[in-house]
């Protein structure tokens, strides 16, 4: 039994985080204040705090000791990084994002911009999300995975992607490639549904699937069959009720303004009537 993993520097993950961080204050130092004179809302706390909660998972996911766990000891934690890295950071990173500083980086009408909507429709964007759900969770892809360093770094970025995409339409910084309230919540349930396969397979799967993490060296004593149970759990129920929790909220939200809107068209009713029964020969 191994009781931890020993110290190991991450130099590229330390400048990715240092130039994301740099990237953040210009935004905010420079950026912000031109945005401002031109007419532009600036940037607000709340998309402060969540570009830092992006960067701080980011970095914790990433770096020692998470990475050596995730890759080397346990798939449960695996699945753990992966689904910060291809939900829970991109939709923060998504959440940061002014639409004047999306419109900069890429640049309305370019190239970049044209293929980045076509991605984001909501059909592409699921295909995409769920068909690289379902490879990367491909034995042999884990295992050409943790064999290669290079590869390894591009899957994570597909993800990472690919989980921009997916929250584009329901909430990218463009309004108008959002979908209407009650069709995010069929999308996001949509979106559910798919990782639940691997995830089931995972649970009930009777021999190791993956055998790069089948090694003797147990981290806290936690066998290879109970590790992989736990990471089907992760992916198929904490997956699945994160995105159960989001439509929960978006419908809420859509139900509460709703709600509002009837109040108020009840009122102006209400005040129209009592005005006409005050003036009787204004509404003849």
């Amino acid at each position: 039994m191994v009781a931890f993993v020993a110290w190991e520097a991450h130099l590229e993950v330390w400048l990715l985080i240092a130039g994301v961080l740099a990237l953040g204050f210009f935004a905010i130092t420079v950026l912000n204040p031109k945005a401002q004179r031109l007419g532009y809302e600036p940037i607000s706390k709340k998309q402060k705090f969540w570009f830092l909660a992006a960067v701080v998972c980011m970095w914790v996911v990433s770096d020692w000791p998470v990475h050596e766990i995730a890759e080397t000891r346990l798939y449960s934690i695996h699945m753990v990084q992966h689904l910060f890295l291809s939900m829970l950071i991109p939709g923060m990173f998504v959440l940061s994002v002014p639409q004047w500083f999306f419109e900069l980086l890429l640049q309305p009408n370019s190239k970049v911009w044209v293929w980045f909507k076509k991605f984001s429709q909501p059909l592409v964007a699921g295909v995409v999300f769920n068909a690289l759900t379902v490879i990367l969770h491909w034995s042999k892809a884990v295992q050409l995975s943790a064999d290669n360093g290079v590869l390894h770094f591009a899957l994570h970025l597909m993800i990472f992607v690919s989980g921009l995409l997916m929250w584009m339409p329901v909430i990218g910084p463009i309004k108008q490639w959002r979908l209407q309230p009650v069709l995010q919540c069929i999308y996001l349930f949509a979106m559910s549904i798919v990782p639940t396969v691997p995830g089931g397979w995972l649970v009930f799967a009777e021999d190791v699937v993956y055998k790069h993490y089948d090694i003797p060296q147990r981290l806290w004593g936690v066998d290879v069959l109970s590790d992989q149970q736990a990471a089907g759990v992760v992916m198929k129920l904490f997956g699945g009720f994160f995105l159960w929790a989001v439509i929960l909220i978006v419908f809420a939200r859509w139900a509460s303004n709703e709600m509002k809107k009837d109040a108020a068209t009840r009122q102006q009713k209400s005040t129209g009537q009592t005005m006409r029964a005050r003036n009787p020969s204004k509404s003849v």
